[in-house]
């Protein structure tokens, strides 16, 4: 059966599910040096660990001439226990080094040109793109991974799939608001494990739900 993607966006968006502290400071930030940075952080860690591990970075330092004069050893002591935390200290430095000095401080308003610096994958380019700079860009984490194959929206096995598949068949109106609206979605009510599929508002369109 063809999913009314568009209703079923439509509804999620209206539930107003709580949004975690992770969620509404991504929401909010907006720079995208800031996105990438947050991003970065993210990567193999919980978000309850991520969220003030990048207020205290941001306390530090919010730009890459500004993070670029800070130690290693400051960055990993501000972002500590993020998963990595050494090594994404490391990251951290090169790639503001590398923007002050290939990027003239400007973060590429390119995926591909994105992906190019060390770490950084199509789901933080995606992000910083769609965050950062209000560009469409798809972000394919786990929650829109899993949910739109729960759904039956996409039959895919990887998130890397999943985002070619949605870049053909999702409306291109809808690209900038779908991993916020999932990932909530996705925390609150279809979780990975024992999703609560007795209150979910979308259940008539999930084929998992039948």
């Amino acid at each position: 059966m063809k999913k009314d993607i568009r209703k079923i966006i439509e509804i999620l968006n209206g539930q107003n599910l709580p949004r975690t502290d992770f969620v509404q400071l991504m929401e909010g930030l907006k720079n995208p040096y800031l996105v990438l940075i947050f991003c970065i952080l993210s990567l193999r860690t919980k978000d309850e660990t991520t969220y003030p591990a990048a207020l205290r970075l941001f306390e530090l330092a919010k730009t890459p001439k500004d993070m670029m004069e800070k130690s290693e050893e400051d960055i990993a002591k501000a972002i500590y226990p993020v998963g990595f935390y050494k090594n994404k200290a490391s990251q951290i430095k090169e790639l503001s080094k590398k923007l002050i000095e290939e990027y003239n401080g400007q973060v590429p308003c390119d995926i591909e040109e994105l992906c190019k610096f060390k770490g950084v994958g199509r789901k933080t380019a995606n992000l910083t793109m769609a965050k950062g700079f209000g560009k469409p860009a798809i972000c394919v984490d786990v929650h829109v991974h899993r949910i739109c194959n729960r759904i039956g929206y996409v039959q895919t096995k990887e998130p890397d799939e999943t985002e070619l598949v949605l870049r053909k068949q999702l409306p291109k109106d809808l690209w900038l608001d779908i991993n916020t609206i999932l990932v909530t979605f996705g925390q609150n009510i279809c979780r990975p494990i024992n999703p609560k599929c007795d209150i979910c508002k979308i259940k008539k369109y999930c084929n998992s739900a039948q």
